[in-house]
């Protein structure tokens, strides 16, 4: 029998006919002779409520256990009201919180963003097989965990997706079915470009760096728990139907990729233009890089300043793009000169926990520094960190850097 875990978003619950659209899709599943697992976040606005009421009433004086027990409350109101409108459909539910004797998310004791341990999660997960079995829906808050010692934690922002796709994986769900305030996802905010075209599907890295970068659709820790042998989507509250295609997430999080450290295996050059006010120069980067394409190029980073703008090029390719660029100083006023530089090493580090990091760049740079190794140029994103130091540096870094990380 076809298992499902459907989440719902605090929009997707935002008041009480939302609530009954909800209910009834996962009661129409369940008559197709499937088994659910609810998973709910709070009602809309609930958690932002209570922080402000908490930040007006206690401040700084609340305790992070204290915090943990009040923002508990968005998801305990909201599992019981969706229970209890699934009965009133007609068919038998019990809502599952913190305190329950089933209750399946186990942390350690970090109240305000708590580390699952994932081993007796997918124990005590198991527990819900057997309501299921007797065709009792459970309806699970998301965002809240508890620690052995039985007090109450949150796993932090996207926490609900984090239990859905955690609870899938442990119970060898079949399908993970997230429902949000959009009908899957877009090539772009559609509240921007109104001709914004909804995907079929996303692989998982793709659907990680989207929502790294700020798209409020799901939470990249989650996708730490996506099965390949899961199938999961995305699609909009507003059909009220869990059968609706949506975007499907494809593939399963590589760790491997999620979390690495590279060396590039050949020396990079660099190719220094000088000039005046490189940066109010309209078009001077696009003539740069299209003289560098049209040779077949590939330029690994860029480095733009007032004065200079530097790529940085394998060292097989940088004799010729050197002469290519020399033609463009030439012709544009606003260059004075080109340089082509020594052997430089390329060091790539990608984490998608960089972005919730504080002082990461600094960890990563003090083990250098503390070897004199100087680094040439340095670029960050949101999930990625790239530097540039001497060649003949380049294995004590990454040795010292893989160390680190």
């Amino acid at each position: 029998m076809e298992l499902i875990v459907a989440k719902f978003g605090g929009t997707s619950i935002g008041n009480g006919k939302r609530i009954r659209k909800a209910a009834q899709s996962v009661v129409n599943e369940f008559m197709k002779g499937k088994k659910v697992v609810v998973v709910v976040s709070a009602i809309n606005k609930t958690t932002d409520d209570l922080v402000l009421i908490t930040d007006e009433s206690i401040g700084k004086e609340v305790t992070e256990k204290q915090l943990a027990e009040i923002l508990s409350m968005g998801e305990r109101t909201s599992i019981r009201v969706f229970s209890s409108v699934l009965e009133s459909l007609g068919v038998k539910s019990e809502y599952i919180d913190p305190s329950h004797d089933l209750w399946p998310v186990i942390t350690d004791n970090n109240y305000g963003k708590a580390k699952i341990n994932f081993d007796k999660t997918e124990e005590k997960s198991k527990g819900l097989l057997d309501l299921l079995e007797q065709g009792i829906i459970p309806v699970i808050c998301g965002f809240l965990g508890k620690s052995e010692d039985g007090q109450v934690t949150t796993l932090g922002r996207g926490g609900s997706d984090v239990t859905a796709f955690l609870l899938g994986h442990c119970l060898n769900a079949d399908d993970v079915i997230i429902v949000t305030d959009v009908n899957g996802v877009m090539s772009t905010d559609p509240r921007k470009i109104s001709d914004a075209e909804k995907l079929d599907y996303i692989s998982v890295d793709e659907m990680r760096d989207l929502a790294t970068h700020g798209a409020q659709i799901l939470h990249p820790h989650a996708l730490r728990f996506k099965d390949p042998e899961i199938n999961a989507k995305i699609i909009g509250f507003e059909k009220g139907d869990l059968s609706d295609p949506g975007t499907a997430i494809v593939g399963p999080f590589e760790d491997s990729i999620g979390k690495s450290v590279s060396l590039h295996p050949e020396p990079i050059s660099v190719v220094a233009l000088v000039g005046e006010d490189l940066l109010n120069q309209i078009g001077l980067l696009a003539k740069m890089t299209t003289l560098v394409a049209d040779a077949n190029i590939n330029i690994y980073g860029i480095s733009a300043g007032q004065n200079s703008i530097t790529l940085f090029l394998d060292k097989c390719d940088a004799d010729e793009a050197y002469h290519l660029l020399h033609n463009l100083v030439i012709a544009e006023d606003s260059l004075s000169s080109i340089s082509l530089g020594r052997d430089i090493a390329m060091l790539t580090m990608i984490n998608p926990d960089f972005i919730e990091t504080p002082g990461v760049i600094t960890e990563i740079t003090n083990p250098l520094k503390e070897q004199g190794i100087n680094i040439v140029e340095i670029s960050s994103s949101q999930t990625a960190i790239v530097l540039f130091i001497n060649w003949e540096d380049g294995k004590v870094a990454y040795d010292l850097i893989k160390g680190v990380l």
